[in-house]
């Protein structure tokens, strides 16, 4: 009996080192997918922020977030936010994203982006985003697509 519970043994110790990686490979598969933020408009994935930066309206690739804070439509630079959350359009400031998520043009509030990824416009709800919105970096990435992507949200 000590024989074949030996001769089995290498056969559980490769089932177990094999259940390891495939749990160590998912795991990192869904840590990557978490890092990218997803953008809802009218209740449907609208823009997406890839984990390199890449901006993707509706499947699209339109544009850059880098990380220095420079926005990138179609290859030009278009604007930048300051990592104070200073929005710059042609290195002219034309807003702010506040560290509290409200978001202003010209000094006067048009919108917020909450912590829980209500996106807000006047006071109303404008939309989402979803794994971002719980620190100043990810407010100032979906501000970027608001300023600089969606028609209706910043210049109206």
């Amino acid at each position: 009996m000590s024989s074949s519970f030996h001769n089995t043994r290498p056969i559980v110790m490769r089932a177990s080192r094999l259940t390891l990686l495939c749990t160590l490979l998912l795991s990192l598969l869904a840590a990557d997918a978490v890092g990218e933020i997803v953008i809802r408009k009218s209740g449907s994935a609208w823009a997406r922020i890839d984990d390199n930066g890449t901006i993707r309206i509706k499947g699209k690739a339109v544009g850059r977030y880098e990380s220095n804070g420079t926005v990138r439509k179609n290859g030009s630079a278009v604007g930048s936010i300051d990592n104070n959350g200073t929005i710059r359009r042609s290195g002219s400031a034309i807003g702010r994203i506040e560290a509290g998520g409200t978001l202003r043009r010209s000094g006067s509030a048009i919108g917020a982006i909450e912590s829980s990824g209500t996106i807000r416009k006047k006071g109303s709800a404008w939309g989402s985003a979803s794994n971002c919105c719980g620190n100043h970096g990810g407010k100032k990435s979906v501000a970027a697509v608001l300023v600089f992507f969606a028609d209706d949200y910043f210049d109206n």
